[in-house]
């Protein structure tokens, strides 16, 4: 993984880093900006798709309203896709299961997912004109995410509140979770405004040389134990 953070950036100097940074590698290792996986061809040439996250999964939903639906109706509008969801899951958990499984393995071509929910990214910078969403990005290629990236949380009293949130439903799930009181000791101290981005490069290297599994670019894959 390879992170890079930019003082006094965001979410767009990370897009804008990124999509130069890969099609540059992708230029300078001869692979070019159009390269085959199977029967897709993905295209790297500048500028890439950038679209927000509601959008994708009304379009997908084919409903508008999607995000005011109860948990049971949004079950209920998702039983033909045969995922594992149920109407005891929070509305973001069906949402995102849904992107998952059904919309992410569809982007061929490099694309911009933005605006999370806040529930799924706790260290990013909620937007100013909606606090429900946050300043984010997923770039995904070839139906994987290539890479995140945002805008950084930088008020240690919300990042609190987001930390507490999640502990609060990893305890209701069972799950038990700990809040990282030295980050928030080192956030009261001072963080200037920050954009921060990781690519993976396993993926990339996958993007850029067509494989088709992860194993074939990985140094040393991890072995099945031998069987006596």
């Amino acid at each position: 993984m390879l992170e890079i953070y930019e003082a006094y950036g965001d979410c767009r100097t990370m897009m804008e880093l990124v999509e130069a940074l890969v099609t540059q590698v992708a230029e300078a290792s001869d692979c070019g900006l159009r390269i085959e996986h199977g029967e897709n061809v993905v295209d790297l040439k500048r500028p890439w798709r950038r679209v927000k996250y509601r959008d994708l999964i009304c379009e997908y939903m084919k409903d508008p309203d999607w995000f005011s639906q109860t948990p049971a109706e949004m079950v209920a509008s998702a039983a033909d896709l045969e995922l594992d969801i149920s109407d005891q899951m929070l509305p973001g958990e069906i949402t995102h299961e849904i992107y998952e499984k059904c919309i992410e393995p569809g982007l061929i071509q490099p694309t911009f997912v933005l605006d999370l929910p806040a529930e799924l990214v706790p260290l990013a910078k909620s937007r100013e004109d909606d606090s429900s969403l946050v300043d984010v990005f997923e770039l995904v290629v070839n139906g994987s995410e290539l890479a995140p990236g945002y805008s950084e949380l930088n008020d240690p009293i919300e990042q609190r509140q987001r930390f507490q949130a999640q502990e609060d439903r990893s305890d209701q799930a069972g799950e038990g979770g700990k809040i990282d009181e030295e980050f928030l000791d080192a956030m009261e101290t001072g963080m200037p405004p920050a954009g921060g981005t990781g690519i993976g490069i396993d993926r990339l290297v996958m993007l850029l040389t067509g494989a088709s599994s992860i194993r074939d670019v990985i140094l040393f894959p991890q072995l099945r134990p031998k069987t006596e």
